[in-house]
């Protein structure tokens, strides 16, 4: 399908999202991949993997950019070759690009009960203001590992633990928006993050 829905948080900040309902055929006919790029499409084991790789590649069609204008750095974070921001995510059925002028992150997620047995190898803190007999406790946990993951992304240096370096201050699910932190090698930073659910899914940004 087209693309899937819009955000534009800032004038200086956009993110889009893509439902992957076509094919690899049908996402792989309309794009021109680097070598590498393809390359590395055409060794991925998972057809679902191929198909969020290519709906990333119409999503910056989206933005006007090609797989040419995108680059990685050794730590594996992608960039723009105009200098603009740009964060990369996919999950099952759904990616999502965000693309602006400071530093951000994007992570989506398909919201599962299992995520309730590994969340203390990803949060301590959080444990203080969630109780396991909400309602919304499966969303509240998919909610705070995307912003984790949105944060990890935007930080993109090695060693920074889910665990021991980000936390993420109270919030309630019709917020919409919270406040995380990273605390790293005796450097606080404050970040502001929107979330939202549809079909399922999670997805967690950075403001700037």
């Amino acid at each position: 399908m087209p693309l899937y829905k819009t955000l534009n948080p800032s004038a200086q900040t956009s993110v889009k999202i893509w439902k992957i309902t076509e094919s690899y055929q049908e996402l792989f006919q309309p794009v021109t991949l680097k070598p590498e790029s393809l390359q590395r499409v055409q060794n991925m084991k998972s057809e679902l993997h191929q198909r969020g790789f290519l709906s990333v590649r119409h999503l910056l069609a989206e933005f006007g950019y090609t797989d040419e204008d995108l680059f990685y750095d050794e730590n594996g974070k992608p960039h723009l070759k105009d200098g603009k921001h740009i964060s990369i995510t996919h999950s099952f059925t759904f990616s999502a690009v965000v693309v602006s002028d400071d530093v951000v992150g994007i992570d989506i997620e398909k919201q599962r009960e299992k995520i309730g047995v590994i969340a203390h190898k990803f949060m301590d803190y959080e444990f203080k203001y969630l109780k396991n007999n909400e309602a919304d406790y499966i969303n509240k946990l998919t909610v705070i590992w995307c912003v984790k993951e949105s944060l990890y992304k935007l930080f993109a240096t090695p060693g920074l633990s889910f665990l021991q370096h980000t936390l993420v201050i109270p919030f309630m699910m019709n917020d919409g928006e919270t406040t995380a932190w990273i605390d790293y090698k005796n450097k606080k930073s404050r970040y502001h993050v929107a979330f939202l659910e549809f079909e399922g899914f999670t997805c967690a940004y950075t403001l700037p």
